[in-house]
């Protein structure tokens, strides 16, 4: 595939309980409105009471499902998936949720996020004799709520979280319930919803609109939410850590009609993108940002610094998510085939460009170049969060610190990469009052302090980088 500068997040998970429902169909749209969160693979498990049905495939949600195989997915409960792989590779074999039987029937899970210390969980359940037939770290967390003993899954999932550490927002099913479970830091987000005649859990309430549920409350850290006949339950699962919710939800993963805390993703990214006008002003003609991530950002630089938006580059929304393979020449125009100019709104302009955020810089080059081309005399780089320098353990696709542009170049050194006029990025203060926030972020691929302790293994990995692998002597 083309060249890509865009941090991918692990998955989007969705549960629901509600009888007389199609559950099937409700979950196909609701994963359609998470599809942000992963094009590589869905599924989707059903149960009714006694047997659970089971689709998935790889590919987008409408590609993965049609009539017929939602036809077949019966039942009052389900869960569903979408997937971008963090841990195992892309692969059917690990497309969730996974389905087992057990003494006490069915049990199915989804999981969003990354387990830190899932090798030395695996090499547990091996010990004991437990197969694996997957690469995930999402099939360790089944087999260890498989094997915990006794028939009362809220205790199993006790001991579950007891072991389990690092990043996880997860769906289960069992043959009668419904459970959501978020982890003590709660990195990743997860959010119960009521629907006539049942409850649904989803890791944003941009899904329930699409299906005309309402928002109940977020799930908070280390809880377990518990959706049957009865209605709901929640209860204290792990005791809270330090809060550490995942900044990146804020900055790019989520999408923007959804809500955190009360507040609409939308405008926390327009109150990011005037925070960094205010920090980083910069003479020009046109605000442009770079589609789509970028441009609540760039609505708010343009509103606070009073500079015009305009649209500069359109971008088109599905090349990206082919998994048809580009040819050596298509592959050349690269980000070419994801963006075009508007020559007329450009000519002449000095243009603020704006971006969520600069991960390997890739494409930041490209789209500069693609702007003088167009026409623009002057292109000054504004980026809405801090240089990214630290990889990230907890489901984010950056595991390597040679990956990262800001982990060995200065700003400048940067902006001379990129063939900007000028560079800047928002500083952590500035994020954190954009955010309206001292604490309770998870800001570790900005300052490399981390919520827990980073497994050795994964600091020898770090150390063990080369810097010429990736930028040369």
């Amino acid at each position: 595939m083309f060249p890509d500068d865009k941090l991918k997040e692990a998955c989007g998970i969705f549960g629901i309980y509600a009888p007389g429902k199609d559950v099937a169909r409700h979950t196909f749209f609701a994963l359609y409105a998470l599809q942000h969160r992963g094009q590589e693979a869905a599924g989707i498990v059903t149960c009714d009471g006694q047997m659970a049905h089971v689709h998935k495939g790889m590919g987008l949600v409408s590609q993965v499902f049609n009539e017929e195989n939602l036809r077949y997915l019966q039942g009052h409960l389900a869960i569903g998936h979408t997937r971008y792989s963090t841990t195992g590779s892309p692969k059917l074999r690990n497309t969730q949720p996974y389905v087992i039987e057990t003494i006490d029937g069915p049990l199915a899970l989804g999981h969003n996020g990354n387990l830190i210390n899932a090798p030395q969980l695996r090499r547990e359940l091996l010990e004991r004799g437990v197969g694996l037939s997957t690469s995930s770290d999402s099939e360790v967390v089944l087999h260890l709520l498989a094997g915990a003993g006794g028939p009362d899954m809220g205790k199993r999932i006790r001991i579950m979280m007891a072991k389990a550490e690092g990043a996880y927002s997860l769906v289960i099913m069992t043959k009668d319930a419904i459970y959501g479970v978020r982890d003590p830091w709660g990195l990743r987000p997860l959010v119960l919803g009521k629907i006539d005649g049942g409850y649904v859990v989803a890791s944003e309430s941009c899904a329930f609109s699409t299906i005309g549920a309402e928002t109940v409350r977020e799930i908070q850290p280390g809880q377990i939410v518990r959706i049957d006949a009865n209605g709901y339950e929640i209860v204290q699962g792990a005791p809270p850590e330090q809060l550490a919710f995942c900044t990146f939800e804020q900055i790019y993963f989520a999408r923007p009609d959804t809500v955190f805390d009360g507040q609409l993703v939308h405008t926390t990214r327009q109150n990011l993108g005037r925070q960094l006008a205010r920090e980083a002003p910069a003479a020009a003609d046109i605000v442009v940002p770079v589609p789509d991530s970028g441009t609540p950002h760039a609505i708010g630089y343009a509103q606070e610094s009073g500079v015009p938006y305009s649209e500069g580059l359109i971008k088109s929304r599905y090349i990206g998510r082919t998994f048809i393979q580009p040819s050596d020449e298509l592959r050349r125009v690269g980000v070419a085939m994801k963006f075009n100019p508007l020559p007329e709104n450009l000519q002449g302009m000095r243009v603020v460009l704006i971006d969520d955020s600069i991960v390997r810089g890739n494409t930041s080059g490209p789209l500069v170049r693609m702007l003088r081309n167009a026409g623009a005399i002057a292109v000054h780089v504004r980026v809405a969060c801090p240089p990214i320098q630290w990889p990230c353990f907890m489901g984010v696709d950056m595991a390597s610190r040679s990956e990262l542009i800001a982990a060995y170049q200065s700003v400048e050194a940067i902006c001379a990469h990129i063939g900007a006029d000028s560079l800047a990025y928002l500083s952590i203060a500035g994020m954190m009052a954009a955010l309206k926030a001292t604490n309770g972020y998870c800001n570790a691929c900005f300052t490399g302090d981390y919520p827990f302790t980073t497994p050795i293994s994964l600091i020898e990995l770090q150390e063990k980088e080369k810097f010429v692998q990736v930028w040369g002597n």
